[in-house]
């Protein structure tokens, strides 16, 4: 599990590697799995798979999302973690696990990955064969859920921290040029780029990227 945390540290604020590192690590890691998936809920309705080792886990999640049932949903609405031994005998959920059997999945783990505001996240493990999960796959599988949730988090926070800082020296830029432009004082010159804001009913960070690529604000009526 050390491994495996600095594994997936790696990727300093690239949200995108750091999900695509999880499901490689998690099906290296947990016992039985031969795919592994990442999918986040939106809204708390919306399925929307955002890393996978195969087309199989994004296949199963969009099953999922159409027929608005399934282990995935379960993982993330109602129970942190779980398990589905063999979906030809499964019953909880008749239609997935026709069709989800049908695609070639024999059984699943899912976990409970983070709740955020309303944005839910989920680990979905996945076996081509049945019975392929026990208790040792659950452990390990917690384990590294709460590893992947942490570095997750992380990765999250500091892209968001790099976007600040982008959004920042943008603003910076396009008051300089006001102020250049026309000898305006820095208040002045944020003033202007909020106003435009205001009257195109647009972002102050947007009005000050077009500045600094076009050399121009956006016009205005007011």
């Amino acid at each position: 599990m050390s491994s495996v945390a600095r594994q997936l540290q790696e990727e300093h604020g690239d949200v995108e590697a750091t999900l695509q590192i999880i499901t490689a690590v998690a099906a290296a890691t947990v016992p039985g799995v031969d795919e592994c998936g990442i999918t986040y809920v939106v809204g708390r309705q919306q399925l929307e798979p955002r890393a996978w080792t195969s087309e199989l886990p994004q296949m199963a999640d969009a099953l999922q999302d159409r027929l608005r049932e399934g282990p995935c949903l379960d993982a993330v609405w109602e129970n942190a973690v779980v398990r589905v031994d063999d979906l030809e005998t499964e019953t909880r959920w008749p239609r997935f696990t026709r069709e989800a059997g049908a695609l070639g999945v024999g059984s699943m783990l899912c976990f409970q990955l983070f709740v955020q505001a309303d944005v839910l996240g989920a680990l979905n493990l996945y076996s081509r064969g049945p019975s392929a999960f026990d208790d040792e796959s659950m452990d390990v599988g917690l384990m590294f859920a709460g590893h992947a949730a942490v570095a997750l988090a992380g990765a999250e926070h500091e892209a968001d921290l790099r976007g600040g800082m982008t959004h920042r020296d943008l603003i910076g830029q396009a008051k300089g040029i006001l102020m250049e432009r026309h000898r305006l004082t820095a208040d002045q010159a944020f003033g202007v780029l909020v106003h435009t804001s205001s009257v195109t009913n647009r972002k102050v960070r947007d009005i000050a990227e077009e500045l600094t690529t076009t050399g121009l604000l956006p016009p205005t009526t007011g």
